[in-house]
Parts: C-alpha cells; structure tokens; sequence
C-alpha cells in the first residue's frame, strides 16, 4: 500500500516539515511542477529520489508565466491524480500553496534573468515566460532551500536559465536535468498534449521525426542552414505553425555556423491547432 507523502499549504507548515528533515541531516531534492502530471514527472521523482533522502514536489501553477492569451485558466488540474502518483512514487512532501501564499498583497520583487533568457528561442515568442519561471523558482528554492532541483530537458531553455540563476545567484541548488520522456512514437510528453485532436496527435510526432532526420544530417557533415530549412519545411507540411527550428549551442544557446562550435542541441516550436508544442534534442 502506498504511503500518503504530506501535504502542506503555507510556508509555516513547510518550514516545520523542513526542519524535521535537516534535523535529521538528510539530502532533499525539489521537483518543481505545475500539476497534471504524466511519466516524464514520474522520471523526474525517480532520478530525484536516486540523489536524495527526502523528495518535494511542488504543485503550483503559476500565473506569473502565462500572457493574458495564454492557457492558465484552462491548464489541466488533475490534483487527486497528482497526489496518486506522487504517494506510488514514495514522495515525502507535496508542497502546494495558493497564488497568494506566493504572491501575497503588495508583491513588488520579480527575477529577470538575462544570458540563456534572451537567446531569441522561447522568450522571442513569450517574453514574460523566462521572468515568471526564475521569480517562481526563484521563490520555490528559497522556500525548500534543497540540495538538489530536477527539472526535464524538454524546457531545455528554462532548464538552462534556471541552472544559471542558481549558479549567479549562489542559492546552493545543485540543478540537474534528465532526459525528455517520449511516447512510442516520439513525441514528447507534456500536460498540454491533451490539448491535441485525435487527428493532431497522429500528426505531432512530425517533430521529433524532424529532428532526428536534421540531427543525422547535421552529424554526417551536411550544412547547417541547408539541414534546418529541410526539417522546417518537413514540420509545415505536416500542417504546424513554425515559430522555430533552430541548432544552438547545448550550453549557451547561441547560435552555431557548424557542429563544430558544439555541444549541439536542435530546438523547436511549432502550433499545431491551438497547442503549441516545444522539443529538443542533442546532436
């Protein structure tokens, strides 16, 4: 039978709980999500619970880094479900505050990170994302104050940002991401993937295909631009709206003439109706 892991919603709660942990000098890992949660987040509490003693997950989801256009109101909410697979999974703690526990009357401080934030990928097409993601996290750190913070490579911009803010900020988090979870055919998991038509959703491993066949190419020699104008031309006719289909460099996400300047890391985001779809994949 699977324990409950304990559920905590304000900040004294958490510090109680917190140092009952530290009191036993114990590692804890943070696993920072936003609900809804599938097996990459399973991954992610597993890999978590290879590095630490005692594993947080927070739920929350955070207003911060949607635009008024985007989905935070309909951001799919499966609390009972979290908590399921979180107690299956053996987490210690769930840690799921309210918006004003975080952002309490007359909040005024926000993170704006620069450096992997401005890369002209994801903060191009949501320049409010990557300031809410780090004030978040940021918050979420500090609160937790763990030795270890999981997060999925599939955000590999955020994973990026997040991992400099914690070095820059000197936070003490040691960030670690692991690898993207995908489904049989490829396509990455993700809470949006709901969002998805049955017709969509047999058209949406066109990405990962596409970078796959740019990455092959790109490791046989071929040029780059040529190797990226073919794999967006392959993502369009499948019927996507492109925001990008880039190769960057897998640490500084700046852009790369060659696989030369590598580690190499192809990135992509494209609309498929209305679910916008990000992936990524190293070369």
């Amino acid at each position: 039978m699977s324990r409950s892991p304990m559920i905590v919603r304000t900040l004294p709660a958490l510090r109680r709980a917190l140092d009952g942990f530290r009191a036993r000098r114990v590692k804890t890992a943070l696993v920072p999500t936003m609900g809804a949660l599938h097996d990459g987040h399973v991954s992610l509490v597993r890999l978590a619970k290879r590095r630490a003693r005692k594993v947080v997950v927070s739920i929350f989801v955070n207003p911060t880094q949607f635009a008024p256009t985007e989905d935070f109101g309909s951001y799919p909410r499966t609390w009972k479900a979290d908590v399921a697979r979180l107690a299956a999974e053996g987490v210690d703690l769930i840690w799921n505050p309210d918006v004003k526990t975080m952002y309490p009357a007359g909040f005024a401080t926000r993170i704006v990170p620069g450096g992997p934030a401005m890369a002209e990928l994801e903060d191009r097409f949501r320049p409010h994302f990557f300031a809410g993601v780090a004030t978040v996290v940021g918050k979420l750190f500090t609160q937790v104050r763990p030795d270890f913070a999981i997060f999925g490579e599939k955000d590999f911009q955020q994973l990026q940002v997040v991992t400099r803010m914690a070095g820059d900020l000197d936070l003490g988090v040691k960030v670690l991401g692991s690898r993207t979870v995908r489904e049989c055919d490829g396509l990455a998991m993700s809470s949006r993937n709901i969002y998805l038509t049955p017709a969509e959703r047999q058209v949406a491993p066109v990405l990962y295909r596409a970078m796959k066949e740019s990455a092959t190419r790109l490791r046989a020699g071929d040029d780059i631009k040529a190797v990226l104008a073919g794999g967006a031309e392959l993502i369009t006719e499948a019927g996507f709206v492109l925001d990008y289909f880039e190769a960057r460099h897998a640490e500084s996400l700046a852009p790369i003439a060659s696989v030369k300047d590598g580690p190499v890391r192809i990135l992509v985001a494209a609309r498929l109706g209305k679910t916008r779809l990000i992936d990524n994949l190293g070369v």
